[in-house]
């Protein structure tokens, strides 16, 4: 039920107003462009000669953006953190050393706890780049490098709260994350590395040998079985498929379920057939070094379920879509 202090807005009523809400941020954004200039390149080349990390700091809903933008910063390769101003007046300030450089974010650029550490700053000689939407500020002014995040109006219809002004402030920092990524060469594999837990590290990071099923567990009989053996050693090792070696290890074919299916539906005699007139014979193999994620693409690709795993021609493994799943890699 709705609050009767409150007038009731109809659907149209409130989609409009997320609609100008969004259409007025976009602008904002998109007006960032033509401001990309000298000044970014100079705090690009100035991070990226720095020996020590990027200090973030500002205050209230700036101080938010700025975690966001120190976050981003350092899961791209720029070692990065955020300070608090007003905590940095009361003993944090040590925490900034004369190696780093700090990025203080305001939108009036008049912020006071910000102005009140400014001199001590200055006087350790660390290079200040000053994200503010007003380039005349004493914020501006006294940076070393500024970038203009300045917005025509905020979403919100009072002018008040903090919309556009702060989704500006988060695509600038955006912006100098990802042109410091691409300058550094950060890869994928770094990325994953900053990232083990999530499921784009586990892509990057998990390979077919992490997670294979080896020795006893792997599904093998030799040329000498019949169809029967195979059908017993599937059953046993629940991988859907069992690969056939020769004496040396060498794979030299594979039988699926679906080779089962087919041969059942022919009503032959599957202890009288031996396995080699009816396996695989040119089979799909990986190697246990290979990125479990591309052995999911080699899966659907070639519409399999199961893949032995070799080295030099020898199986060692086995790996199906439900191995690949428990690992998160799916």
């Amino acid at each position: 039920m709705g609050n009767p202090q409150y007038p009731a807005l109809d659907e149209r009523t409130l989609c409009a107003l997320a609609v100008n809400v969004i259409n007025t941020e976009a602008a904002a954004i998109s007006a960032l462009a033509d401001r990309i200039d000298s000044n970014f390149a100079a705090g690009c080349r100035l991070i990226l000669g720095c020996h020590g990390r990027v200090v973030v700091t500002g205050m209230g809903k700036s101080g938010h953006i700025g975690g966001k933008i120190a976050s981003t910063l350092a899961s791209t390769g720029t070692p990065a953190f955020f300070v608090n101003p007003g905590e940095a007046c009361h003993g944090d300030l040590g925490m900034i050393t004369r190696n780093d450089v700090v990025l203080a974010l305001s939108n009036s650029g008049e912020t006071a706890e910000l102005l009140t550490i400014l001199p001590l700053i200055k006087r350790l000689g660390i290079p200040l780049i000053a994200m503010t939407g007003n380039r005349l500020s004493t914020l501006a002014r006294q940076s070393s490098i500024h970038l203009d995040t300045g917005v025509q109006q905020e979403a919100c219809p009072l002018g008040l709260a903090p919309t556009s002004s702060t989704t500006a402030a988060l695509a600038m920092g955006d912006a100098l994350a990802v042109a410091l990524l691409e300058a550094r060469g950060f890869t994928r594999e770094d990325f994953a590395f900053s990232h083990p837990g999530g499921s784009l590290g586990r892509r990057l990071l998990t390979f077919v040998r992490d997670i294979m099923h080896t020795g006893d567990d792997t599904p093998v009989i030799g040329l000498e079985a019949s169809v029967r053996d195979a059908l017993l050693e599937m059953t046993a090792k629940k991988l859907g498929m069992t690969a056939i070696v020769d004496g040396a290890g060498t794979i030299q074919g594979v039988f699926t379920d679906g080779d089962l299916r087919r041969l059942l539906e022919k009503a032959q005699d599957i202890h009288a057939t031996p396995i080699t007139a009816v396996m695989t014979r040119s089979c799909v193999t990986v190697e246990g070094s290979l990125l479990a994620a591309e052995a999911v693409r080699i899966m659907e690709q070639k519409r399999i379920n199961a893949l032995p795993v070799v080295e030099n021609g020898r199986l060692i493994g086995a790996i199906n879509m439900h191995d690949l799943l428990r690992a998160g890699v799916l």
